[in-house]
């Protein structure tokens, strides 16, 4: 018998309800009563893994210390958990069929029909316990991507249902993600598309142990007694996740709704111990009751869609409630900042971040954007390319190298003070070919961000191709756009900050992937101090 439980959570009626913030407050719960638990999470997209999907159509890329490009839902899990995911943590339809093929392909089926079942399904369970046969966790919360009925997720559902059935009903549960939509002509909550779900659920083989229903509006007493009744649960098992002002307010609306009380009552585990939310409670007084606020502007090319900048939206929730205040962030497209417009989009900001992407549309604006903040003594954040177009707008302004560029948008540059790596340039292929994960970065004594760390070696996360071009180091630093932070192994600058302007710093790596409620990142916190006190003076 299994000593891991594994918990599923399914989504039914529509996308988008929220189940990854539901799997990261139930083991939230679950963790703050002592127990090892860690997420994962199934999609069921054939793409290998979401690193080659534009931001518009997956929102952002989250990327672990051990270089997994993954689905953005890893971000909640870790800042809620603070603990670090892996590749184990997130699996593709892309990733099982391509596993599975290469075993055919070696001929470890032994001549056998490859099928979707047995041989995907036994893929799937034997990547769900991959973190369960560690040792180290005593509950796997596995979210399964897209909603119940869709036909990419059906070998998944299969793959639970056969969990389930081996593994007994005290060390497996499905917990079903639901709407409870309020219809207004009528003036009333309706369950029908919960039953309906809830019934194509059961169609495949498995009945939902707890159901959580999404919902605008409060559950009567009588609404989950039919919602028990009609789809197989306790009545306590109805569980109501009304709409809230944050989602970290979701994990305290969990505990009094009980959901990590059934959950362990179905598991067979101890209901002993009260879970320790002091911390996180804190955390969200400090949030929710602001001493002040200040307006910071987000440069990107992808701002229509806010998950595509998730990590450091949430980043900015946990440096603000450090600092007592709340971050407004004014998106901004970087395609719409021009001579023209800038002063007009810019001029009321307490600071600005220019934003990690890829490709040349959009850079003469965050360009721009650079300058703005340089000669306006505006603090200033610069992560990835942010970090690279800040170098380029010093090297074309100061330096007077007015064709300076990146390689990435003009091959033909005289000046590439920002170049592909060298063992980079005869790759094609764009899968997993960046600069990924946690790499060590040495910190300049006496730097900016020698002073926020407190370190003298920090160790970040990457995703990028393009590198500072150590050949303009010199020129570079006798000007004043010093490199305060070096990669040990290669040489390669990580960091650059001028030290005669208020705050002004750009890395090559992305803080926000580990900032997390139990730790802020120590950038961000000091990033918005610097724009707080920026904002007061002028006030």
């Amino acid at each position: 018998m299994s000593t891991t439980k594994y918990i599923f959570v399914t989504g039914g009626v529509s996308s988008s309800l929220g189940k990854g913030i539901i799997a990261a407050s139930l083991a939230k719960l679950l963790q703050a009563r002592g127990y090892r638990v860690t997420i994962q999470k199934l999609d069921p997209y054939i793409n290998v893994d979401p690193g080659t999907l534009n931001p518009y159509e997956h929102g952002e890329c989250y990327v672990t210390d051990d270089g997994a490009e993954t689905d953005l839902d890893l971000g909640h899990y870790e800042r809620f958990l603070n603990v670090n995911t892996s590749q184990a943590n997130n699996v593709t339809t892309g990733r099982i069929y391509q596993s599975v093929i290469e075993k055919e392909r070696r001929g470890e089926f032994l001549g056998k029909t490859v099928q979707v079942i047995p041989h995907i399904t036994n893929e799937i369970k034997e990547r769900v316990q991959l973190l369960g046969n560690t040792g180290d966790y005593d509950i796997i919360i596995t979210e399964i991507g897209g909603t119940v009925g869709d036909i990419e997720s059906l070998p998944y559902i299969e793959a639970v249902r056969q969990m389930k059935w081996e593994m007994g009903d005290d060390n497996a549960l499905v917990i079903h993600l639901t709407l409870v939509p309020y219809l207004s002509a009528a003036g009333e909550l309706k369950t029908k598309p919960t039953q309906h779900s809830v019934k194509t659920l059961m169609e495949s083989g498995i009945r939902a142990d707890i159901l959580v229903c999404r919902t605008e509006h409060e559950l009567s007493k009588d609404l989950r007694r039919k919602l028990a009744l009609f789809c197989n649960v306790k009545e306590e098992a109805v569980i109501q996740s009304i709409d809230a002002s944050t989602i970290y307010d979701v994990p305290n609306m969990m505990l009094e709704e009980g959901l990590d009380t059934v959950t362990l009552q179905k598991l067979n585990l101890k209901d002993s111990k009260k879970p320790d939310l002091k911390q996180w409670n804190k955390f969200l007084q400090r949030h929710k009751n602001p001493k002040g606020d200040v307006h910071i502007g987000l440069i990107g090319k992808y701002v229509e869609l806010q998950d595509s900048y998730k990590s450091i939206l949430e980043a900015f929730i946990h440096a603000g409630a450090e600092n007592e205040v709340k971050v407004k962030v004014e998106f901004i497209h970087s395609e719409h900042i021009n001579a023209k417009t800038i002063g007009k989009k810019l001029s009321k900001l307490d600071g600005i971040l220019v934003a990690p992407g890829f490709g040349e549309r959009g850079i003469e604006g965050k360009v721009a954007a650079v300058k703005y903040a340089r000669e306006n003594n505006l603090p200033f954040l610069g992560i990835c390319l942010g970090m690279q177009m800040a170098v380029i707008e010093f090297a074309r302004n100061v330096l007077k190298l007015k064709d300076a560029n990146s390689t990435e948008m003009d091959s033909q540059t005289k000046n590439p003070v920002i170049s592909i790596m060298e063992d980079q340039k005869n790759i094609t292929n764009m899968g997993g070919t960046m600069r990924l994960g946690s790499w060590k970065c040495d910190l300049k004594k006496g730097s900016i961000v020698s002073k926020i760390y407190k370190s003298k070696t920090i160790e970040e996360r990457h995703r990028h191709r393009y590198e500072y071009n150590n050949k303009y180091r010199e020129q570079f630093e006798e000007a004043g756009l010093i490199a305060t932070g070096i990669n040990p192994d290669t040489e390669l600058v990580e960091i650059v900050e001028i030290p005669n302007h208020p705050w002004f710093v750009g890395v090559q790596y992305h803080p926000e992937y580990k900032s997390t409620v139990a730790n802020p990142h120590p950038l961000f916190v000091a990033f918005v101090k610097a724009v707080h006190e920026h904002s007061s003076k002028k006030k």
